[in-house]
């Protein structure tokens, strides 16, 4: 049996995808085929470079006005697009290609839309005085935090916790949860 293929598109430092890397680096099963970036100088390209991976950036037009990257992309025989730290509404011609998950650090649908991502959520939540938040992963439609659920995950915010400190609980949750729930999403739902 072939190995299922996963491409990565990220926006910035690249954190969760190179914990991803990290987790197929041995599997039989699944690669990561490439990282994909919106941003030339997006850390999460040299994360994939030091590991191996094929990387690629793009421009807000070949995303948006043409079919560049679903041709390469089939033409790689990607089997999965995973969103890590990506920050652009996906494209109709993407989103009807391939199925795509994304990792949201917030309860969805709570804090969840455009300009709703990384800091901007903690600080959201705590100004709120949550009592929880935690990390929705999910299919990508064409709206922005609102595909069909896949998995949550929880942690506990207390009164005294800054929005760095939320990040911090989060992002254990990401790195913990997010390659198992991917690794699922490719050898079990869309087998």
């Amino acid at each position: 049996m072939s190995k299922k293929r996963i491409a990565i598109f990220a926006s910035g430092s690249g954190s969760n995808a190179q914990n991803i890397f990290e987790y197929f680096a041995d599997s039989e099963m699944v690669i990561v085929d490439s990282l994909w970036a919106n941003k030339p100088d997006a850390y999460a390209l040299t994360r994939a470079e030091n590991y191996g991976i094929e990387t690629f950036v793009f421009t807000r037009k070949e995303f948006y006005e043409s079919d560049k990257l679903p041709e390469i992309l089939r033409n790689r025989k990607v089997d999965l697009i995973v969103l890590a730290g990506f920050l652009w509404l996906i494209p109709d011609n993407l989103i009807e290609s391939f199925p795509i998950v994304n990792i949201h650090p917030a309860l969805l649908p709570n804090y969840g839309g455009k300009g709703m991502y990384g800091m901007n959520v903690h600080r959201a939540v705590v100004e709120n005085k949550e009592s929880e938040s935690g990390i929705s992963i999910h299919y990508v439609n064409e709206k922005y935090d609102d595909g069909k659920l896949i998995f949550q995950a929880k942690c506990e915010v207390l009164e005294t916790d800054t929005p760095e400190m939320v990040a911090e609980k989060v992002h254990q949750l990401e790195y913990k949860h997010f390659p198992t729930v991917i690794e699922k999403v490719i050898l079990t739902d869309l087998s």
